[in-house]
């Protein structure tokens, strides 16, 4: 079996009957997407009706005790964090943004990329963004949000756009990476660690996708690729929490 090569066009081209340049399309419905939407929107009306905040300015509930990422915790051992926390939201706002760039990049690049593809760079990013977010922060802050992977998104499309030859200003994905990381810098209480490692991690993966697609490799390889950077992420995460758990404990004693 080989790679299928991996095509995508921008919304605007996908509107346009001339001739783009593009890739060949695996045509996939972009059911996973919907899933993911799904898992996020369903996380967020049991959180809220345990407890968490619905309207924003806080977590809160068992949800968010149990699952948001925090470095403490995940050096304790309680490394689902690294993936729960992207499924918890802290307000309405929070989630209507990121299921809409999620609902907006996950049309354009499930299908192109077909459903496990692009799962793989889904969680690839999503780890990222949570190996950024452990990095850049304190080891006693609360994280949560799918805005790490959303942002891999963001970078997988950028990358696989730029491949194509796609103009990534046109097609707005360049745009609006560079608006939403300046909007990270501007207001408070928002992840920058998690929106950087998650756009490095999803463009890292988009790379991946992109050059061993052109190469005669059995499908599964991009794939497994994607597992094993998926892979450093959670180490990396671990990592960093314990090393950061350890500078804090030994500041309190000393």
């Amino acid at each position: 079996m080989t790679a299928t090569p991996v095509g995508m066009r921008c919304p605007e081209c996908s509107r346009d009957r001339t001739k783009v340049r593009t890739l060949r399309s695996m045509s996939t419905d972009p059911y996973a997407t919907y899933v993911l939407i799904a898992i996020n929107v369903l996380v967020f009306i049991g959180s809220s009706a345990a407890g968490s905040s619905f309207t924003g300015g806080g977590g809160g509930g068992r949800a968010f005790q149990e699952g948001a990422l925090v470095g403490v915790a995940v050096a304790d051992g309680q490394w689902w964090r690294l993936v729960t926390s992207a499924f918890l939201h802290s307000g309405i706002l929070h989630i209507l943004f990121n299921m809409y760039v999620l609902y907006w990049l996950g049309t354009m690049l499930e299908p192109a990329l077909g459903r496990v593809r692009f799962l793989a760079v889904y969680f690839v990013s999503l780890l990222a963004g949570s190996f950024g977010a452990l990095l850049l922060s304190s080891p006693t802050t609360a994280t949560v949000g799918a805005s790490g992977a959303v942002f891999g998104l963001m970078g997988a499309a950028f990358v696989l756009q730029r491949a194509q030859g796609i103009d990534t200003i046109s097609s707005g994905i360049g745009p609006v990476i560079l608006l939403n990381l300046g909007i990270g810098f501007l207001i408070p209480n928002i992840s920058i660690g998690g929106h950087i490692g998650g756009l490095i991690g999803g463009a890292l993966a988009g790379f991946v996708l992109d050059r061993l697609s052109r190469r005669s490799t059995p499908a599964t390889v991009p794939v497994l690729v994607c597992v094993a950077l998926g892979a450093v992420a959670a180490a990396g995460a671990i990592a960093v929490a314990d090393q950061k758990t350890q500078q804090l404990i030994f500041g309190a004693v000393f």
